[in-house]
């Protein structure tokens, strides 16, 4: 457990560390290259990791997903407004019928 009144574990407590989604490739294949490459360097690098050795490739793997995440949102939003366009030409269509 932390002490709170210590400053040191305070910090400590608050720091977040963002985890990576699990790396499938078939989950993320805008991703792909990238992912091979971050789990290459773990294999070539596996006490080199723990010390920064493969920060740039996590730092290129974290903008990757956003960017696909970004685009997936841009789609389902797409989508939703179409279904949303379906759903309303329906109700018209109900409403006009009784």
């Amino acid at each position: 457990m932390f002490d709170c009144s210590n400053p040191l574990s305070r910090s400590i407590k608050k720091k977040k560390i963002k985890m990576h989604p699990p790396l499938t490739p078939h989950r993320h294949p805008m991703c792909l290259e990238i992912i091979e490459e971050f789990q290459k360097c773990h294999l070539d690098h596996p006490i080199g990791k723990f010390f920064g050795e493969c920060t740039e490739l996590k730092v290129k793997l974290d903008r990757c997903f956003r960017q696909e995440k970004a685009v997936k949102r841009k789609v389902n939003f797409e989508q939703s407004k179409k279904l949303q366009e379906r759903l309303k030409a329906i109700r018209k269509e109900e409403t006009a019928e009784t």
